[in-house]
């Protein structure tokens, strides 16, 4: 599966805060023709959580989306879901250790440096961010910008997610840049969460990034 458009990601503590449920926040998103979907998840993985997590893939597998597990290779592996991991993480090469045979694998990066260095990993897509200033993530690395965005598109003959701070009124810029996918954390979510609001957000969002195809 190409990784390109529209790339929700599913942050607990954010969902969490703007009160809606999580299984029903990827409900709303994959009603909306979302085919990949991210669940980040920064605390203890507790059986709980788990739990959710298997009821997402669950309606991945129905909506014929890509469910992608942040950070935890093992998690990945009991879901047959796809693994993103940061800096900081398990390595990539370790990483595909842990997961099934042809899981896709994703890996962060904030720099040319870094970029470089990750076109090497046997990983089938990069992320590049924050491309603006966000505050999804504590401590984050410093704004890429999309003039950096667009030269290090060069870079890489891998997919390129952009992340970070990204709105629906900055996508169209990104995207011109090069980015073949963008990350979606803060803007999926509307003033006031209820499902349909959300799903009416993720609507707006796939109707962006069909635009830029």
């Amino acid at each position: 599966m190409t990784v390109t458009g529209f790339y929700p990601v599913l942050d607990t503590g954010l969902v969490a805060r703007r009160g809606i449920g999580i299984v029903q926040a990827a409900e709303a998103i994959l009603e909306a023709g979302a085919r990949i979907l991210q669940l980040r998840h920064k605390t203890f993985f507790s059986r709980e959580v788990y739990e959710r997590a298997e009821q997402i893939a669950t309606l991945c597998r129905a909506s014929s989306a890509l469910f992608v597990i942040n950070d935890r290779a093992d998690i990945a592996a009991l879901l047959h879901a796809a693994l993103h991991v940061g800096q900081e993480d398990l390595a990539p090469s370790d990483a595909r250790k842990v997961l099934r045979a042809g899981a896709i694998l994703g890996y962060s990066t904030h720099n040319e440096r870094q970029l470089r260095k990750g076109n090497q990993e046997p990983v089938d897509y990069l992320a590049i961010g924050p491309i603006f200033g966000t505050h999804s993530k504590e401590n984050p690395d410093p704004v890429v910008g999309i003039a950096e965005l667009r030269r290090l598109r060069a870079l890489t003959n891998k997919p390129l997610v952009a992340i970070g701070g990204i709105t629906r009124e900055t996508a169209p810029a990104v995207f011109d840049a090069g980015a073949d996918a963008s990350a979606v954390i803060g803007d999926l979510f509307p003033d006031h969460v209820t499902k349909a609001s959300l799903r009416a957000r993720a609507e707006e969002w796939q109707a962006i990034a069909s635009s830029r195809r």
